[in-house]
């Protein structure tokens, strides 16, 4: 790997990436973010799924969702068909000198393709070989297809998430597990990466949706680990804290965190509700817990006396732990949203300049950046083949036989046509 300032900390690391849809891209588009030059190898004929999806910026049909867009940007993209000889011809040479290859296709697929982890170490032994699946690469679920949904209610996620109690089941809204096993294995690709240059020699990272929803039950499974019970679903409360939770005012709604003994008496003194503090049901976080429903019941009725904005305005000059609960595009409006780069705009070849969401680290020495659209079904079909050492007169004949497709085939439209 190579290093240049400015240009991300993964700067130099190529990384080939063969998923779809969501937990591979995410890992995909972080490694990009972060400098990796990510090529992304889409299946022929209809590429990435997420293409698809019903939230299309123009017209669905020529397969550029919103979703797509954000899951893929940063990424260059090529079109190539691995059941045809001179496709895997392509990725072979592809990855001769990759760093990283990342997959989520369905067990056994890559090996019969003849491009799974034992055939490609082998090879390439140098090549970290990442493999996100649904339930991981061994154990009696193995060669099962995972979805988010799945993965959230086997991995005990919806059991603790949702009001209370026999109401329905209720899954957390962004599709945690699949977001989850991205930055896992972009994690375990980093870790492989810092061991190869000890070490010189690649491995594989294995990690899957199931694996990532259990490592979100931390706090609930340390409960039932010490209890033998286990947890339900508590709304917006916390296990193991109070009140710690979001409360009703008379115009919305507020979170407010007291977690600790001195944030509950902070919040006491602002709510002028110092009784509460001599309340011996409320004396201490165990008894607040121990006492919740009574809890609950004193302090709901203060919160309706004052806004939203109120209450804030007032927690904040006493620093009080407190937040408004907002939508999505308020969140995107947000000072600080703004201030940390968490909303930004990169350029789209079709559609021009789209917004995105920002990347999640800061690093002082090599930036992240977010500096290229996600790929047209395509794009960078010619450029790629055109540095991987085929000339013109090949890259022609492995469009002939469908063995990769370029994006003026597939787009129909000036703006992409290949130069």
């Amino acid at each position: 790997m190579k290093q240049s300032k400015g240009a991300g900390p993964l700067a130099g690391t190529k990384v080939i990436e063969l998923a779809h849809v969501m937990a591979g891209p995410t890992c995909g588009r972080m490694l990009a973010d972060m400098g990796a030059d990510v090529i992304k190898v889409e299946r022929v004929p209809d590429g990435d799924d997420s293409r698809r999806d019903t939230i299309a910026s123009g017209s669905g049909d020529q397969g550029d969702s919103h979703a797509f867009m954000m899951m893929n940007r940063n990424k260059r993209g090529i079109a190539v068909n691995l059941k045809t000889d001179g496709g895997k011809a392509v990725l072979e040479r592809l990855l001769t000198d990759a760093d990283a290859v990342i997959e989520n296709y369905r067990h056994d697929t890559m090996e019969k393709l003849g491009f799974g982890y034992a055939d490609l170490h082998k090879r390439f032994p140098r090549l970290i070989y990442c493999a996100v699946s649904g339930f991981g690469r061994t154990g009696p679920y193995a060669e099962r297809g995972g979805f988010d949904l799945i993965a959230q209610g086997m991995s005990g996620l919806m059991s603790i998430t949702g009001e209370a109690a026999g109401r329905p089941p209720v899954k957390v809204g962004p599709p945690v597990t699949d977001i989850t096993a991205g930055l896992l294995a972009t994690m375990g690709i980093l870790a492989a990466l810092y061991n190869r240059e000890q070490t010189g020699v690649g491995q594989m990272v294995d990690t899957s949706l199931y694996e990532a929803g259990i490592t979100l039950t931390y706090w609930h499974s340390a409960i039932c680990f010490a209890t033998g019970d286990n947890p339900g679903a508590l709304g917006s409360a916390h296990p193991l804290n109070a009140p710690y939770q979001a409360y009703e005012t008379s115009d919305g709604w507020i979170n407010v965190g007291a977690a600790n003994q001195s944030n509950w008496l902070r919040m006491i003194s602002v709510m002028d509700a110092e009784e509460l503090g001599r309340d011996p049901r409320f004396a201490d976080n165990a008894k607040r817990m121990e006492n919740k429903g009574a809890l609950d019941e004193a302090l709901a009725p203060v919160f309706k006396t004052r806004s939203s904005q109120d209450w804030l305005s007032a927690f904040e000059e006493a620093g009080f732990p407190a937040g408004p609960i907002r939508s999505v595009r308020e969140m995107h409006e947000d000072p600080q949203t703004l201030a940390r780069g968490m909303v930004t705009q990169v350029e789209h070849s079709r559609f021009g300049t789209v917004d995105t969401i920002g990347f999640p680290v800061t690093f002082t020495e090599t930036p992240a950046e977010v500096s290229r659209g996600a790929p047209v079904y395509g794009e960078s079909t010619w450029e790629i083949l055109a540095e991987h050492g085929f000339s013109e007169e090949e890259t022609r004949q492995l469009i002939e036989e469908g063995a990769v497709v370029p994006a003026a085939a597939h787009a129909k439209t000036p703006e992409v046509e290949d130069a």
